[in-house]
């Protein structure tokens, strides 16, 4: 035989060796759970969307379809996705990502349109959903931007819940002392980079596992500012608590752009918060794809002894990373106390810090998934309160664990094989 022919059944071999069908298992449940669902036992009436508000600068008509034709629609597309899948599975091994993304966005459309076209009122208003979506869609982009420039360097971010909840309590602290919103902006930020000190300091310098110390920075970050809280932030002076009534940010709205149908109210009329969570996104998958640094640190994230033997310093571009993801993630954090609401509480940011990390994986460490990612999981948590409004009569329960249910399917790969940068949360040791 000859060598070609022996790489070319190694290569088939590999390819047999990874190939999983885990994937087109759960979309072939979920099509036939449309079938079910959507046509056998879908409402026989209208789902109608609301699309413009009275102040956009065109009026778009409401969107009214039938609930029955749509799941028809829906259950046969998901059908045909879900073949597709399976034949592409079985020939190449792997799934073209475009067949998960339609199947994904199809199947929303499907699951919304029979909620809607069972609740009582029958419509929706799509602009109070996604502007509501960005209340949980901002933290979580911040807090998957800190997870990817950490884990692009090779240091596994299990504190981004920690970074949050600081950057929360220490925004909401220096604001109500300062009377000034940006100062609590920039001590939020500082209290992200402080817990990534530490994360950088015993997960590379002393070579302590990486997961154990986020782990443990998680709960030291929320017993410390449960306690200032009790101790600080409760402190009445002349019957007011005046160390938890930080100064809100205000919303900046965008001429033109603002008045745009859905866009603008979700996109373009955000406070300078929501405006820094699009540059940055932006921002590092530029800065990461297509400049020297980023390609110096995904050089230490995937192969740290190479990029090493070439002068690249591999634990000072960890660490620097590290903070730098610290100081985003403490931002994501004052949106919570200086945009969201206007005042702290204990463990506010309600375990968003692990969602952000599925949303890593579910982004494939890319910054623009990630944030799409996020964006999704925004939406599935925000769907609780819209259908709750609207006279759902699936349990509100159901439809509050929608957010936690996408993340176990992210992080178990149901929704595809998701590489890592080879060497994250490998310490390195220069020999």
């Amino acid at each position: 035989m000859s060598i070609a022919a022996k790489t070319k059944t190694l290569q088939h071999a590999d390819a047999v060796a990874v190939r999983s069908w885990k994937t087109p298992i759960l979309l072939g449940v979920l099509a036939l759970f449309a079938v079910v669902v959507f046509i056998i036992l879908g409402p026989n009436g209208h789902a109608t969307f609301r699309i413009s508000q009275e102040n956009d600068l065109w009026q778009v008509p409401n969107l009214v379809v039938p609930a029955k034709g749509v799941g028809i629609v829906v259950s046969l597309i998901t059908l045909a996705l879900a073949y597709l899948a399976y034949s592409q599975t079985k020939t190449v091994g792997k799934i073209s990502r475009w067949v998960l993304m339609t199947f994904t966005v199809v199947f929303v459309i499907g699951l919304m349109v029979w909620i809607i076209g069972g609740t009582t009122t029958q419509n929706i208003t799509l602009v109070g959903l996604f502007t509501g979506a960005m209340l949980i869609t901002t933290p979580l982009v911040f807090g998957s931007m800190s997870g990817v420039l950490s884990e692009r360097a090779g240091v596994v971010n299990i504190a981004i819940e920690g970074q949050l909840l600081a950057g929360a309590f220490t925004a909401a602290l220096v604001s109500s002392i300062t009377h000034n919103a940006f100062a609590g902006l920039f001590a939020a930020a500082a209290a992200g980079v402080l817990v990534s000190a530490l994360l950088a300091l015993f997960s590379i310098k002393y070579i302590v596992n990486q997961i154990i110390v986020g782990v443990v920075l998680n709960v030291l970050v929320a017993g410390l500012t449960g306690f200032l809280f009790e101790k600080i932030m409760k402190t009445k002076v002349n019957g007011e608590t005046i160390y938890n009534q930080p100064t809100h940010l205000p919303d900046l709205p965008i001429p033109f752009l603002s008045q745009i149908p859905i866009i603008g109210p979700t996109f373009f009329r955000q406070s300078i918060i929501g405006y820094l969570m699009i540059i940055l996104v932006v921002a590092l998958w530029f800065g990461l794809f297509r400049t020297r640094w980023g390609l110096r640190v995904r050089a230490v994230g995937e192969h740290p002894k190479a990029a090493d033997t070439v002068g690249i310093n591999v634990n000072r571009t960890r660490v620097m990373n590290v903070l730098l993801g610290g100081a985003v993630a403490g931002i994501g954090g004052a949106y919570f106390t200086l945009v969201a609401v206007s005042s702290f509480s204990k463990d506010m940011t309600g375990g968003l810090g692990f969602i952000a990390l599925a949303a890593l994986i579910f982004g494939r460490w890319n910054p623009i998934g990630a944030a799409l990612a996020a964006l999704l999981f925004g939406v599935a948590g925000n769907l609780q309160s819209i259908l709750s409004l609207a006279g759902t009569p699936i349990d509100g329960q159901f439809l509050a664990m929608l957010p936690y249910a996408l993340t176990i399917l992210a992080v178990s790969g149901f929704v595809g094989k998701a590489m890592s940068p080879a060497a994250s949360g490998e310490p390195y040791v220069k020999e």
